[in-house]
């Protein structure tokens, strides 16, 4: 068999490894800017609200006193778990919006 042959063709690495380079820093400030941004959740009708950063980090939790007076526990736990859920669903879709594009596809970085 010939040398060379069924081999992939020689890539410039100098511009690719700028390339992924200018990448890398791309993904580290968005990942920064996650950081500092926020979403909130509500359940139970906003009785029960959470804001969480955009690196699914959670910074409040407030809760209605008006669900408090009925003192239904396992009403304000099933109310607290939702709403931290939903805050994790919209966090992980701002982290989405932010890293997807950067990605452009990339297997395996889970955005």
């Amino acid at each position: 068999m010939a040398k060379g042959f069924n081999r992939p063709p020689a890539m410039g690495g100098g511009g690719m490894m700028a390339q992924i380079k200018r990448l890398q820093e791309q993904m580290e400030a968005a990942q920064e800017q996650l950081t500092h941004e926020t979403v909130t959740s509500s359940a139970g009708g906003g009785a029960v609200k959470i804001t969480m950063t955009g690196d699914q980090r959670c910074t409040e939790v407030v809760i209605d006193p008006e669900l408090i007076k009925d003192a239904d526990a396992e009403m304000l736990q099933d109310l607290v778990l939702s709403a931290v859920n939903l805050a994790l669903d919209d966090s992980r879709k701002l982290a989405q919006e932010k890293m997807g594009p950067l990605s452009g596809g990339i297997p395996g970085l889970g955005f």
